[in-house]
């Protein structure tokens, strides 16, 4: 296996820029009494053996066409915004390759240390078809090249829209697994976007980590909150690591009271393990931060 060795850590110095995948700017911060210098915490990621941190980059907000708002902020933007991020102890990147993103993480986390960070990224999938199972290991040898990395620690079958999957995507899951065995990957898993889908991550033994909609309004959700609450209840009493998606709607439920709402939610009812944010801009990280760790704290 070929090594992609990284260039010597470097600390920036440059503000950055991020942001949650809102439709609008923040008029206001959450008055609370974190510092506002504090560091996003770190958590264990069910049984799925990774320790990430509490609040994960997302780079796909309108993602699709291999681009997304993260990527149309051109690469220097995205760079500072991956450093502010980083600076702040947001350690773990959400991408896609349907988002364009990847080439954007890793030109922003050559200067990084690989060791401090979770990558995860996202591979479409179509049903069985022997002669693309080579196909699903040499996508995983370009992602890693791409990435600038020997391992990607999570990888996940994006955006299942029917439920038995397990038996239509059984090349994906092999290639996936041996690729885990191999140690190209750490964890695999699905992001669902239909409560079938949903209903079978959370009791399939494949899956380490599920990535699941989930917000108080069931805006752009896969059932009501109370169906989606109890699918990933049990997910996470079988070990599985749940990264809530869709926190704020994509946008459509950001008024502050809202985002408090939202994020209190996710974290103390639902109880995911941790959140992927879309954001756009330092405002946006800083208060995401600001109002999560007020609720975690």
């Amino acid at each position: 296996m070929k090594s992609y060795n990284r260039r010597e850590f470097i600390k920036t110095g440059a503000l950055g820029l991020t942001g949650i995948s809102l439709l609008q700017s923040y008029k206001s911060v959450a008055n609370n009494a974190v510092s506002p210098n504090a560091l996003v915490d770190k958590v264990k990621l069910g049984g799925s053996g990774l320790t990430v941190s509490r609040i994960a980059m997302g780079t796909g907000t309108v993602g699709g066409g291999a681009a997304s708002n993260q990527t149309r902020l051109g690469m220097d933007k995205f760079k500072q915004l991956t450093h502010h991020a980083y600076e702040r102890g947001i350690y773990f990147y959400d991408m896609a390759e349907g988002y364009g993103s990847m080439p954007y993480v890793g030109e922003a986390i050559k200067t990084l240390p690989r060791e401090k960070l979770t990558l995860l990224t996202k591979m479409g999938t179509q049903p069985n078809d022997a002669e693309n199972l080579a196909n699903v290991a040499q996508k995983i040898d370009e992602y890693r090249k791409i990435l600038g990395t020997d391992y990607i620690d999570i990888l996940l079958m994006h955006c299942l829209t029917k439920g038995g999957w397990s038996e239509t995507r059984t090349h994906y899951m092999d290639a996936f697994s041996k690729a885990k065995q191999d140690g190209i990957l750490k964890a695999v898993g699905v992001s669902c976007h239909n409560i079938d889908a949903l209903r079978e991550a959370a009791v399939s033994p494949w899956v380490d980590v599920i990535m699941a909609r989930i917000n108080p309004f069931g805006t752009l959700m896969d059932g009501t909150p109370d169906e989606i609450r109890e699918i990933l209840t049990t997910a996470m009493k079988n070990g599985k690591g749940v990264i809530g998606m869709k926190i704020f709607g994509e946008g459509r439920n950001v008024r502050d009271d809202e985002r408090e709402q939202s994020i209190r939610y996710a974290i103390n009812t639902v109880k995911v393990s941790c959140l992927t944010l879309g954001m756009e801009s330092v405002e946006q990280i800083d208060d995401a931060i600001k109002r999560v760790m007020k609720d975690v704290s």
